[in-house]
């Protein structure tokens, strides 16, 4: 069996899933990757190329095959070259009754006085066993081969981290041994096993409409909102994959009591299991349940309020590049996007057309309420108060009218719907987006474009299109928020979601 330091990558990116693994390896067809994933992998080979350049002169084995890279690495080794890039090293280990040949490229050598440093550069700013542990496994592994290929350990273990800093990686193989040792069995089942599939955890996968069509079609317990993947697992594990079966097995009272693993802890599922079964039979009987009149004021008009951000991995700032505000009601208003500039004072500058926007938007309605969907708008709004300030008090204003649409929704409907992103609900009512490509990676990977393009026609029409992608977002909010507007307390049979 061939295993590869990247299987570590394969196992816990996007998300942790077993399955992705097996799949892989059995050669299952993958979707081809999305502009966004394209731009992260430019991003990278930039981010070590940039650093490959700060080392000086260089043995490049990047590009020669295997059997070749194996045996130069050895003998630059041998002879103490400065810097190798690409090496290569390979060697065989048993797990139980596997054979395993092990392989793994890191991207530098670097020697120092009386030894090596082995070195690898990463995006990723937070090098922790909470945000990649992954990336540790990788090092960790790279500093195993290394030992077992050289007869000594490696000077040290480093990671060139997207701040542009050296993080040091403890020496463990031992752990990356029996991380890999846990791919290795994966790999070698003949059927693939149970993976609960998530919409947040699936969504960036290569394999995910592969797998969430068929948990659709079987109906699996995992697309019911509240079951969690460790209850999810559970259920399996004593014979109740579907909706019908957990509907068949159990009422309120024996489902709270169930428990699943929860840290190191087993906790019962307790109250969520109203909620869970509700769902559940939502889903199976297509039908809406109201369970009150969403708590939403009655105004003559609302703000709809959406931001598109980059995230801390790719953008020094962590940064919101468009800030869409829209007025819809009695007194609507045109859209009003604020973008972030391009210079250096672009991000401030983004956030001072916000506010100028938001302050408009105060003086023609009086306190409307910024309806958003979930944490995030929130979140942001703080940390420009904190970065930038607040002259006029406006984006405290702001901060006192935000009204969360997602948990209103979710206190006064049940839905037969797989989850309560906003994309899911906006299809259920009915809403029919005309980019029907768009999301928020794909922004990212436009805006990402239209910062490096020097092409100022290329970039603006780029950035249109992010335009039109959030103000699709704010009436797509719109057609919720007026959804919701609508529901007294009936029990109707739900609409087909185009």
């Amino acid at each position: 069996m061939r295993l590869i330091a990247s299987d570590f990558i394969t196992r816990f990116r996007p998300s942790l899933c077993d399955l992705r693994v097996w799949l892989r390896h059995h050669d299952a067809l993958e979707r081809e990757e999305t502009e966004y994933e394209l731009v992260l992998r430019r991003l990278g080979n930039r981010h070590e190329q940039q650093h490959l350049a700060t080392l000086g002169e260089c043995l490049d084995l990047s590009g020669v095959a295997e059997e070749e890279r194996i045996r130069r690495t050895s003998e630059a080794i041998a002879t103490r070259v400065p810097v190798i890039y690409q090496p290569a090293f390979r060697v065989m280990q048993r797990f139980g009754d596997i054979e395993a040949e092990i392989v793994g490229y890191p991207d530098f050598l670097i020697h120092d006085s009386d030894g090596y440093i082995v070195r690898d550069a990463k995006m990723a700013r937070r090098i922790d066993e909470e945000n990649h542990p992954e990336i540790l496994l990788q090092v960790q592994l790279y500093g195993w081969l290394f030992e077992q290929s050289v007869g000594v350990a490696p000077k040290i273990l480093q990671v060139f981290n997207g701040m542009e800093e050296i993080v040091p990686v403890a020496h463990d193989g031992a752990s990356a041994l029996v991380a890999l040792e846990r791919i290795a069995a994966i790999k070698r089942t003949q059927e693939e096993a149970y993976e609960p599939v998530g919409w947040t955890k699936c969504g960036p996968c290569g394999y995910n409409e592969r797998c969430w069509n068929q948990a659709e079609a079987n109906g699996d317990v995992a697309l019911v909102p509240d079951v969690d993947q460790s209850l999810a697992r559970t259920l399996n594990s004593i014979g109740i994959r579907t909706r019908r079966e957990l509907l068949h097995n159990f009422d309120f009272a024996s489902l709270s009591e169930l428990k699943r693993p929860v840290g190191n802890r087993q906790q019962r599922v307790g109250k969520k299991a109203e909620r869970i079964l509700q769902f559940a039979e939502a889903m199976e009987q297509r039908t809406e349940r109201i369970l009150c009149t969403p708590a939403i004021p009655a105004l003559p008009n609302y703000a709809m309020f959406d931001l598109e951000g980059m995230p801390p991995h790719l953008d020094e700032l962590d940064r919101i590049y468009l800030w869409g505000v829209q007025v819809f009601g009695e007194n609507p208003s045109e859209f009003m996007p604020a973008v972030s500039g391009f210079g250096s004072d672009g991000d401030r500058d983004g956030w001072l057309a916000f506010l100028a926007n938001a302050k408009k938007v105060f003086e023609t309605c009086g306190d409307v309420p910024f309806v958003h969907w979930a944490s995030y708008e929130k979140t942001y709004l703080a940390k420009y108060i904190q970065r930038y300030g607040d002259p006029d008090g406006v984006a405290c204003r702001v901060m006192a009218n935000l009204l969360d649409l997602l948990p209103i929704t979710r206190e006064s409907v049940i839905l037969p719907v797989p989850s309560f992103s906003l994309k899911v609900i906006e299809q259920h009512v009915g809403y029919e987006r005309k980019l029907t490509e768009g999301n928020g990676q794909w922004a990212m990977a436009k805006f990402i474009e239209a910062t490096e393009t020097a092409d100022e026609a290329k970039r603006k029409e780029l950035m249109n299109e992010i335009l039109v992608y959030n103000e699709e977002d704010l009436s797509a909010m719109w057609a919720v928020f007026r959804w919701l507007q609508s529901k007294t307390g009936e029990t109707i049979s739900a609409p087909q979601a185009s």
